[in-house]
């Protein structure tokens, strides 16, 4: 499924970005992708996720789909999410929110 991105539509955006170490991306990237992949998209709600490396090699951005907040809501509570969040917090720290899109240009 193609990701698409445009405004009004019924889905909530998730965005984490991540901060990391020198040298410590790739890590974080590895255990990003698995919690994606055995975790995430086996979650009611989820839609699809991208993550976006920096060139500098410091941080990662995660834009997630979801159909709901209350979807995202969920899925925080449950302890194997919380075991996987105790993971990631150990090689970088992050913020998250949740947003709507609001504008889209492209030509």
């Amino acid at each position: 499924m193609e990701i698409k991105i445009s405004p009004n539509r019924e889905v909530v955006t998730l965005i984490n970005v991540f901060s990391v170490e020198p040298g410590g991306q790739e890590k974080l990237m590895a255990i990003l992708k698995e919690g994606t992949e055995k975790l995430f998209s086996k979650q009611p709600g989820f839609i699809s996720t991208s993550f976006h490396r920096s060139h500098d090699g410091r941080r990662v951005v995660n834009y997630g789909q979801w159909r709901s907040t209350k979807d995202i809501e969920a899925y925080r509570t449950k302890a194997e999410v919380a075991e996987y969040f105790r993971r990631v917090r150990e090689l970088a720290q992050f913020e998250s929110m949740v947003c709507d899109v609001s504008y889209v240009h492209h030509t």
